[in-house]
């Protein structure tokens, strides 16, 4: 409720006067508010976090803690020229070899000038062939011949010291060979020191590409491939295409394309590249825009899309010419185009690079809504590894994260399952940790970006049911584990855990999950002083702890939770008195308005506090804690309720739910006096909520007589009997409450007829009885405790006063007259007045409509007797 709002609209309004008229909706609402009210202990509300405003789309925030050595740029200069036409780059195998123990004999052989082999040496088998003088020559008859024995039998030929050497390599993975001159070459190097061989010449069904000499090393084994280059579609072993240069690259490195093949290419792709090409020099944007809208539909309905297509490398090579182009709406076509022909390594990243400078505009989002680029943005998420390409990851997930800064993106990512392949994503960072991996920067740079999309997904509408379904939350809470000292990371994770957790199901998932108080309390302690973490990592445990009375257990019983919470309240604390008299500059939200972020804190951390101690076993030990009551008398001796409302209400509360202890060892009960001063102010406010939670404390220290004595001087019980005129249900019900313990000393009952409060008490039971029965049953123990030395009622409550109250109570005890409700569309609050009017009015009440009528004096005057 805004105050300030309100005086504005009524000025002139009394704070007790009520506020509109009271309907049968709105009496239910009130009643239902009321319920977890009136237990003497309450859980704390606030408001979530509000996210800072970010004028500019980047990488990382202008707050990011990341030194620029640690991070990609989120600017940089992007051209045709960084991209590889050859596209030969591939992802580095991260199978090892086994390291080398023995130097191969080869390479002990002398120095001496090396001998040319005798035909009849070669026929042996005993010495590789001579290479031919013309790598491209076809060599037959006895060459062919000698090679095919070579492969049966060299293992029998060669001496077991050969066999060794050449089951060995060195340490870095790759066999030497020296020769006689000295000269070192790896047998798995480039294939500028390999001889190709002719297509006749390769066995049946292998495109690899093998060398033309003796057997080595490479004929008894063969160099590791890519997995795509092993298979490819139904299993039959092929040559990525990745290596292929078009019609003008090597055969023997990929499948010979047929002369249909050859054919549509030349015929349909070729002239729409080079239309493209001329439309490009003519610097004719929309031309080349449909253009490659036209390529791009014809590798797709042919299925040439991805590595498939056998002049793949001479399709990329053309676009790649056409990237300087500056209309951003052509580059993303274009970039698509590149992103669904599978490109890697140096080529991906640009490609990604592009796609993230091109979102980095807001006035391109609706380009983003055009065709399928979402599509092929989301099967590049899904099909990059994150430890092989890590930094094009980032710039892909980046473009993902700053489109979901759009409303309409966001629900088609949702739709294409953006949350789960994020999740996919976490889960596998996460297995590969767990298997021994360290955590690495560029890994969380990937996850800076995934947590940061996910922030903005968790706000569609069916975002929480997706999150749940896949995980996400246990997958976050693992990284939260692996990367604690990451501040950036562990900002984004908070906010996606502030958004969700305002539901009881995500929520609940979250306090179940074994190790997630252990994973915030280390958040908190690493990262004290970072504000924008702390506050929203103790809102999620105000969360938490808000309705789920084992969570409350489960956090205070956390090794050094509440220890944590205590240092955080001391040093935000003794920033806002430091900061008091100063212009404090104020963090501009998403919605405009300002936020105190001290202050935010404290009220959050207060708020959790709060909660813990509503926990019938957690609360008397908080209770007992000098140093946590004493800063919250701090908080009330600083601080206005007018310029600091939320922060003065939450401190209140938590004070009201410790002073609900009644122990021997309470500091509330020690500090009582300096307690109610500090209420005092909040009383004199012109502020009803303070009124009201100050009042709530008064309930439960009244209990103490030398409370009373101090409140009746300081005319709070006058106060109080004022406070019944208010139309607001709780304001009278606390009034009630505290009036309740004041009736208890003899003294002090004249008060409430001098004050009109029979008169008011009786309207209270009038007005609120058959929509409250638990508000009458305190009116009626008001006026029990009033009666306690009555010897009239007529002289006790007044004539009047007695009459009415008598024929109210009596309406009130009859069944038919009292359950008869004008309003039953509610069984649930039904139910609970029949149990509160058996169980708590009615006890009361019949004692006290006994107790006026036995002292009711029906007796009249006698009459003369006639003639007497």
């Amino acid at each position: 409720m805004d105050t300030n709002t309100q005086k504005k609209k009524l000025p002139d309004r009394p704070f007790y006067l009520p506020q509109g008229e009271t309907t049968s909706s709105r009496i239910i609402t009130e009643a239902k508010e009321s319920l977890g009210n009136r237990t003497g202990l309450q859980a704390v509300v606030t408001k979530r976090p509000c996210t800072p405003r970010d004028a500019t789309r980047s990488l990382f925030g202008a707050s990011s803690s990341r030194t620029p050595e640690n991070r990609p740029p989120s600017s940089f200069s992007l051209g045709s020229r960084h991209f590889d036409g050859s596209d030969t780059s591939r992802p580095a195998s991260r199978g090892r070899l086994q390291p080398i123990n023995h130097t191969p004999i080869f390479s002990t052989l002398s120095e001496e000038k090396p001998k040319i082999p005798t035909e009849e040496e070669i026929d042996s088998g005993l010495l590789p062939p001579k290479p031919p003088s013309d790598p491209n020559k076809v060599q037959r008859g006895k060459a062919t011949r000698t090679r095919l024995q070579q492969s049966t039998s060299v293992e029998s030929s060669l001496s077991s010291e050969v066999k060794s050497g050449l089951e060995t390599s060195p340490s870095d993975g790759n066999q030497v060979i020296k020769n006689a001159d000295e000269s070192v070459r790896r047998v798995h190097s480039g294939p500028k020191e390999r001889t190709p061989i002719p297509v006749e010449e390769r066995g049946e069904g292998d495109g690899r590409e093998m060398p033309h000499r003796a057997p080595s090393s490479a004929s008894v084994r063969s160099p590791p491939r890519s997995a795509e280059s092993r298979t490819g579609s139904g299993g039959t072993k092929r040559t990525s295409s990745a290596g292929s240069t078009g019609r003008g690259g090597s055969a023997g490195r990929r499948e010979e394309e047929t002369a249909e093949e050859a054919l549509f290419f030349s015929q349909n792709i070729t002239p729409l590249l080079d239309r493209m090409t001329d439309a490009s020099s003519k610097k004719d944007a929309k031309r080349l825009g449909q253009v490659t809208e036209e390529l791009y539909s014809l590798l797709q309905k042919e299925n040439l899309l991805g590595r498939s297509c056998k002049q793949r490398t001479t399709i990329l090579k053309s676009i790649f010419k056409l990237l300087d182009v500056e209309d951003s709406r052509i580059q993303l076509k274009l970039a698509r185009l590149i992103l669904a022909l599978k490109v890697t390594g140096t080529n991906l990243l640009s490609a990604c690079k592009l796609v993230f400078k091109i979102s980095r505009n807001e006035k391109n989002d609706p380009e983003f809504l055009k065709g399928d680029i979402l599509d092929v943005l989301m099967d590049t998420l899904k099909s990059t590894d994150p430890f092989n390409a890590s930094e094009a990851l980032v710039f892909c997930i980046g473009s993902l994260k700053l489109l979901t800064g759009n409303s309409t993106i966001v629900k088609q990512l949702v739709k294409k399952d953006c949350i789960e392949s994020l999740a996919i994503l976490l889960n596998s960072i996460n297995k590969t940790i767990r298997e021994g991996s360290e955590p690495t920067t560029q890994i969380g740079n990937i996850l800076i970006q995934a947590t940061a999309a996910l922030r903005n997904l968790a706000d569609a509408g069916s975002s929480r049911e997706r999150l749940l379904g896949c995980q996400a939350i246990e997958s976050l809470c693992l990284i939260i584990d692996s990367f604690t000292s990451d501040g950036d990371l562990m900002l984004n994770i908070s906010r996606i855990f502030s958004k969700v957790t305002l539901h009881t199901d995500c929520c609940t998932a979250l306090a179940d999950y074994p190790t997630s108080y252990k994973s915030f309390v280390s958040v908190l302690q690493k990262h004290q002083h970072k504000s924008d973490v702390v506050v929203r990592v103790s809102f999620v445990l105000g969360n938490m702890t808000a309705k789920n009375e084992v969570a409350r257990l489960r956090l205070f019983q956390e090794a050094g939770s509440f220890d944590i919470l205590l240092a955080l309240f001391r040093f935000y604390l003794e920033q806002d008195v430091k900061n008091q008299g100063k212009e404090v500059k104020k963090e501009v939200t998403e919605d405009g308005s300002t936020v105190n972020k001290t202050e935010d804190v404290l009220i959050k951390v207060i708020r959790v506090i709060a909660n813990l101690s509503i926990n019938e076993n957690v609360g008397p030990v908080i209770c007992s804690n000098y140093q946590c009551v004493d800063y919250l008398l701090k908080v009330l001796e600083t601080k206005d309720v007018s310029s600091s409302e939320e922060l003065v209400l939450n401190t209140v509360a938590t004070i009201n739910n410790l002073s609900f202890y009644n122990t021997k060892t309470s500091a509330i009960t020690t500090h009582q006096v300096r307690v109610l001063e500090a209420l005092l102010k909040l009383v004199l406010a012109n502020n009803m909520e303070a009124m009201v939670e100050a009042c709530r404390v008064f309930a439960n220290l009244t209990r103490q007589r030398v409370v009373r004595d101090f409140l009746t001087e300081q005319k709070i019980d006058r106060m109080l009997v004022t406070m019944l005129d208010s139309g607001n249900r709780e304001v009278v019900y606390i009034s009630c409450g505290v009036l309740i313990n004041f009736m208890v000393d003899e003294e002090k009952r004249p008060m409430l007829k001098q004050e009109h409060g029979i008169r008011k008490l009786v309207e209270v039971l009038r007005d609120f009885s058959k929509t409250d029965w638990e508000l009458a049953s305190l009116v009626c123990q008001i006026l029990w405790n009033y009666s306690g030395k009555i010897t009239s009622s007529n002289d006790c409550f007044g004539q009047q006063e007695s009459q009415d109250l008598m024929e109210l109570l009596m309406e009130l005890l009859d069944r038919d007259s009292a359950l008869d409700l004008s309003f039953k569309e509610d069984e649930e609050m039904t139910d609970y007045f029949e149990e509160t009017w058996t169980e708590q009015f009615c006890p009361v009440a019949e004692q006290l409509l006994q107790r006026i009528e036995t002292h009711q004096s029906d007796l009249e005057p006698l009459e003369n007797p006639s003639g007497s």
